[in-house]
This record gives C-alpha cells, sequence and structure tokens, in this order.
C-alpha cells in the first residue's frame, strides 16, 4: 500500500479516471479509488478513510462542489481538489471560499502541476490530522492537568488547615507557656518575647524588641559572648541573673539556646526559667548542711585531743592492743573531721564565700612538697613518681593553699587508682602566660559517659565503684580551678590509665619573689 495517502477520484466520465489513476500509479500513488457516480463515491466515503478527494466539477448525477461539501461533512479533515474548466472559474473560486476545497484545476491540466498539487494536498491533509491530534492529546493533557490542579488544590488546603490548626496550638503553647522564651538575632538583638518572658522583665514589649538580651540577662562570674553561640549544638546556662527593672530586682535563672533558620536568616531560641524557688531550697539545704558539719567539728577535734591524750601515756599507760586500738579510733575520727572540712570547703566555695589569697610562688617546689607529703602512701603502694618540667622555676600567681588542695588531691587519687609498682607522671608546661599541669596514672581507666560526670558531686568515678571516697576531691578541685578562672579535665580510656589536667589561665610570672 502507499504510504503517500489514499486518493478518491470522481469524474463521470471513465476515461478521466482511467487516466488519473494511471498517472498517480507513475507517480507512486498506489492506494487510489476511483468512481464514475458521485452517489458511489459518498457511500464508499462513509465507510472508509481517505486523505484526498479529486472531482470533477460538472457531473449529471450531482456538481462537484455539492459533492465535495458532503464529502467533507463525512470526513471533516480530508483535503479535495476541483477540475474545472475554464468558464467555471468564478464557482470554483466560490468553492474555495464557501466549502474550503484546497485548490482548483482548470482543464486541461498540466501534468506536473497536477502531480505537485495533489502531494501539496496530501501533506496538508497530514498536516491536519496530525495536528487534530495533537490537540487530542493537548485536551487529555489539559484534562489531566486540571484533575492534578484539583486534587493538588484540594491537599493543599488541607496541609493549609492542619498547618493553621498546629500553628494554632503552637502559639497557645508559647503564648501560656509557664517558661519566658525569647527569640534573638545573631547579634543578641531581642525579635519576639511571649507573655512569660514579659512578665519576667517588667517591661512592655516595645520596650525590649531590639535591646540586647545579655544586657539584662547577665553572671557576675563571666559575661555570655558570641563566640559561644554555636549553631551546631545547644547552650545551656546556670547561675544567671534575669534584670526585672520594674521592681528593681536580679531574679536568678537558667537559660536554654537552641539555634534555628527562618527564611531569610539565623536566629536564636532563648527559654528562660525562674528557678529563684530551686536557689532557695538549696540555700537551706546547704545552710544546713554547713550548720551540721560546722557543728561535727567540735566533738571530733574533742575526740581527737582525748585519744592523744591517751596514745601519749598522759592517762597512765596503755597495752600494746589498746594503743592499736586507739589508733584505729583516731585514724577514724581524722577521717571523719577530713570529710567534715571538705563539706565546709564546697559549701564556701558555692555560696561564693571564698576569698583567695594570692601570691607569687614556685610550682614546681610547691608539687615537691605534695610529693613529700604523700611519700608514705607512695612508697606503700611500691610506686616511683616522676615530675617532668620544661623549666626549674615556674612561679604562678594564684591561691597557693588551694592550689596545693588540688596537686595533692590529684596525686593521691592516682596513687589509689593505679596498679602496684606502677609509675605515676607529673607533668608541668609554660604556655606563654599559662600554666598546664597534668597527673598520669596507669589505673583502670574511664569511659567516655564516666569522663562526663567525673567532676560532679558526690560522683567517684565509675558506676563500677573506683573507690569507697566520698565523690568530693574532684569536685571541689574544679571549684578551686574554675574560681582561677582556669578548667580541669581528664583523657581516660578503660584498662589504659587516666590524665588529669589543670590550667591557670594568665597565672605565670616571671618575677622570682622568694616566700
Amino acid at each position: 500500500m502507499d504510504v503517500t495517502g489514499k486518493i478518491v477520484i470522481v469524474d463521470d466520465e471513465a476515461m478521466v479516471t482511467k487516466t488519473l489513476t494511471m498517472l498517480l500509479g507513475l507517480e507512486g500513488f498506489g492506494d487510489v479509488a476511483a468512481f464514475n457516480n458521485p452517489e458511489d463515491a459518498l457511500e464508499y466515503l462513509k465507510q472508509n478513510e481517505a486523505d484526498l478527494v479529486i472531482s470533477d466539477f460538472i457531473m449529471p448525477e450531482m456538481n462537484g462542489i455539492d459533492f465535495l461539501e458532503k464529502a467533507k461533512r463525512t470526513q471533516t479533515e480530508v483535503s479535495s481538489i476541483l477540475l474545472t474548466g475554464y468558464a467555471d472559474k468564478e464557482n470554483a473560486i466560490r468553492a474555495i471560499n464557501e466549502i474550503g476545497i484546497f485548490k482548483y484545476i482548470e482543464k486541461p491540466w498540466d501534468n506536473n502541476s497536477l502531480i505537485l498539487s495533489i502531494k501539496n494536498a496530501l501533506e496538508r491533509t497530514r498536516l491536519k490530522k496530525e495536528l487534530k491530534e495533537k490537540i487530542k492529546e493537548l485536551e487529555e493533557a489539559n484534562l489531566k492537568l486540571e484533575n492534578h490542579s484539583k486534587i493538588l488544590e484540594e491537599t493543599v488546603e488541607k496541609r493549609t488547615r492542619e498547618l493553621s490548626v498546629a500553628n494554632s496550638k503552637l502559639n497557645a503553647v508559647i503564648k501560656n507557656c509557664a517558661d519566658g522564651i525569647v527569640t534573638f538575632d545573631t547579634d543578641f538583638k531581642i525579635t519576639d518575647l511571649n507573655n512569660a518572658a514579659l512578665k519576667l522583665f517588667g517591661q512592655k514589649k516595645e520596650n525590649l524588641i531590639s535591646s540586647n538580651l545579655f544586657e539584662l540577662v547577665v553572671s557576675e562570674k563571666k559575661q555570655f559572648a558570641k563566640k559561644n553561640l554555636n549553631f551546631s549544638e545547644n547552650v545551656f546556662l546556670r547561675n544567671y541573673s534575669l534584670i526585672n527593672y520594674e521592681n528593681d530586682t536580679k531574679i536568678p535563672v537558667e537559660i536554654s539556646i537552641a539555634s534555628a533558620n527562618s527564611d531569610k536568616d539565623k536566629f536564636y531560641i532563648a527559654v528562660i526559667r525562674d528557678v529563684t524557688y530551686q536557689k532557695e531550697n538549696e540555700r537551706l539545704r546547704d545552710d544546713f548542711m554547713a550548720t551540721l558539719t560546722h557543728d561535727l567539728r567540735t566533738p571530733l577535734l574533742a575526740n581527737i585531743s582525748g585519744i592523744d591524750f591517751v596514745l601519749d601515756k598522759s592517762l597512765g599507760e596503755i597495752t600494746e592492743k589498746q594503743q592499736s586500738l586507739f589508733e584505729a579510733m583516731k585514724k577514724s575520727s581524722e577521717d571523719m573531721l577530713g570529710l567534715v572540712n571538705t563539706l565546709l570547703e564546697v559549701y564556701r566555695y558555692e555560696a561564693g564565700k571564698t576569698y583567695f589569697c594570692k601570691t607569687k610562688f614556685d610550682i614546681v617546689k610547691l608539687t615537691n612538697e605534695c610529693i613529700d607529703e604523700l611519700s608514705a602512701l607512695i612508697k606503700k603502694a611500691g610506686m616511683d613518681v616522676t615530675v617532668k618540667k620544661n623549666n626549674n622555676e615556674i612561679f604562678v600567681n594564684a591561691d597557693k593553699n588551694e592550689i596545693r588542695r588540688v596537686i595533692t588531691n590529684l596525686i593521691g587519687n592516682a596513687v589509689k587508682h593505679s596498679q602496684k609498682g606502677k609509675n605515676i607522671e607529673i607533668r608541668m608546661e609554660r604556655n606563654l602566660e599559662d600554666l598546664i599541669f597534668s597527673v598520669t596514672d596507669d589505673g583502670i581507666g574511664l569511659s567516655r559517659e564516666d569522663c562526663g560526670k567525673l567532676f560532679n558531686r558526690f560522683s567517684q568515678g565509675t558506676n563500677q565503684k573506683r573507690s569507697s571516697s566520698t565523690g568530693l576531691g574532684l569536685y571541689l578541685s574544679r571549684q578551686i580551678i574554675e574560681a582561677h578562672n582556669g578548667r580541669i579535665y581528664v583523657d581516660s580510656e578503660l584498662n589504659k590509665g587516666s590524665k588529669f589536667t589543670f590550667e591557670l589561665k594568665n597565672s605565670i610570672n616571671d618575677c622570682k619573689v622568694i616566700l
């Protein structure tokens, strides 16, 4: 079958239809149907699809214009050519305008022109069919798009309702939250507050917007700075006070800061909690502990003094067994007195009633003195203590007695928790104006989890008890070092020992002073 299209020829003269069919066959148009009666041609067009209809104008049964008009009704996309004589030229032009025939060709025709017109007519039909198909596809696509658009609108409407409900709930939570909620930018400028925050500050909202949050929330120890903000981690602040200008008071608060992102830039959310009630309870508890421990000192000292009278035989001779018993009683009382004194020191630091007597002293010499004081304990454990330093003398400006307490505690812990016969290394380094002091042991070590809570009050190192200690020594050491604006930390692994380090910032002094 010819791929160029199906052609229907209608002419009342058989010679004309045969001639045309033969001509088209020679030009490669193989799918041709010829009719000498227009009625037969119309019946054929009702059953078969055609691409081009060629019709004579003058036919006895029906003229060509009427025939082509009826053919167009049957097949709307078909192209048509009208064969006419010179005298019927006006009618042919009318047919072009009224029924939309593709072209009229006057008899006698030129074969080349006729073939070219036929090819153009077939191309027109092909394009019209393709256009119709594309229009159909476009209509189907538009229908699908309308359906998707409708579904999308319904989904958006549903999500909008859900978001509106969630937003209303969130606003209600923020508005009625008991804690103050403040948003601020990277310059600490307040951008919004909830009702609880306004009540805490005791000011109107318009007076607080654009104020510096950390001029209203302050710490006596350390002012919060931009470098302390980190978008990857939350920040938790203790021991801060909020200034309430309405009542001219400071309210103790705890602040939790988290980062967030908006469409435009980054900002922070601060949750401010009033801890006045908790602080008062802590004060009452600490006062009770301080009073209790203070009152225990007198009977303990009296007990130790009484035992000393017995041991020095001021009250008469005692047997060897009695002496051993009294020595054990004295040791127990001294341990109890040490615990009482430690509790009093802890209370003193937590209550902010610590007063340092800073002097310039050689910490190398002080460390050797601490080692001498613990020599009996070190010898009993069969250990050696090695001291490494990058200067023979390192003078620091600090409270000598308090630093002595820290060094003694670190060395004592290292001796207690190291394996018998192992060495302990003490290292002192001067880093510009900073002192770095470390004590390394070969003990049982600590897990990462235990390292994080080692310096807390009453912590004994691990979940598996490291010793029967009170857990106050390292806590007190941390209080002392932090009060000197330093820091203390530990590096440790299970079964690989521990390294305790404290740093004293800006404490090195080149001036050698003998005290």
